[in-house]
């Protein structure tokens, strides 16, 4: 009988989580009002360039993700003023549980259930709580020329986005960090994962601009601007980025209504 109740507690709570879990993933591409996101700002080494870069930033640093997507959802007949609303938390001490890309199944869920835990316990910031988190890890480029892995979760509604510890790449940064947030709400990748092309039609911005190449804008899930058939561009901000409508059908702003 013992034995019978913990299941039975086990089940109940397992579906209390399902249950939280789809409300929270319908929720926040509903639109009805605003997506409040949190910046959880993370020294990503311990190099003293990206602990003073992380010290140093402000919420108007991020006020550009809040322009662009203003923007790009008043494109797809979103009347909100200000569709997503940033919000700067405290930096954080502590790095998220790391997972190697070669790791197994079990291993995967054992730490996405560490992650979710530990996204759990990171303190709200001040003002209302956060619908979607992301702990934003800043890199010294001088260690680090090249980025771990980013990925954006939906079941919990959380990123860890990788970027660097440099003031003359912010635009870039705004766009990886743009680019995981979408991931959270339910936006897949439009590029090959070989070779990092956007593919076409739905990676394109443009997909029926003539001539197709040069396209003069990045679609944010499609990652980079494709120059030629063979060579695409990492945008340099968000003013060179556009949400295409396959995109825009993900998320709930196209198709949905």
């Amino acid at each position: 009988m013992l034995r019978r109740l913990r299941i039975i507690a086990l089940l109940s709570v397992l579906v209390f989580v399902a249950v939280g879990t789809w409300f929270d993933r319908v929720d926040s591409t509903s639109w009805r009002y605003a997506l409040r996101v949190a910046v959880y700002p993370i020294a990503g080494d311990d190099s003293e360039t990206s602990r003073r870069y992380v010290q140093g930033l402000r919420a108007a640093d991020f006020r550009a993700l809040e322009d662009f997507f203003e923007r790009e959802a008043h494109e797809y007949g979103i009347s909100l003023d200000r569709p997503v609303r940033v919000t700067l938390a405290a930096p954080l001490e502590t790095r998220p549980p790391a997972i190697e890309r070669s790791a197994g199944m079990l291993r995967v869920a054992a730490w996405s259930l560490h992650m979710r835990y530990w996204a759990w316990r990171a303190p709200d910031p001040t003002g209302p709580r956060p619908d979607v988190r992301l702990f934003v890890l800043y890199h010294d480029p001088a260690r680090s020329p090249s980025l771990p892995h980013s990925l954006g979760l939906q079941k919990g509604l959380f990123g860890i986005v990788h970027v660097f510890a440099d003031q003359r790449m912010a635009g870039s940064n705004d766009v990886v960090i743009a680019h995981e947030l979408l991931h959270t709400l339910g936006a897949t990748d439009k590029y090959s994962p070989d070779g990092n092309l956007p593919r076409h039609p739905d990676g394109y911005a443009e997909p029926e601009r003539e001539p197709l190449h040069p396209q003069r804008f990045a679609e944010l899930m499609g990652g980079r601007i494709p120059v030629t058939q063979t060579h695409a561009e990492i945008p340099r901000g968000l003013d060179e980025v556009l949400i295409g409508a396959a995109t825009a059908t993900e998320i709930g702003w196209l198709g949905t209504r």
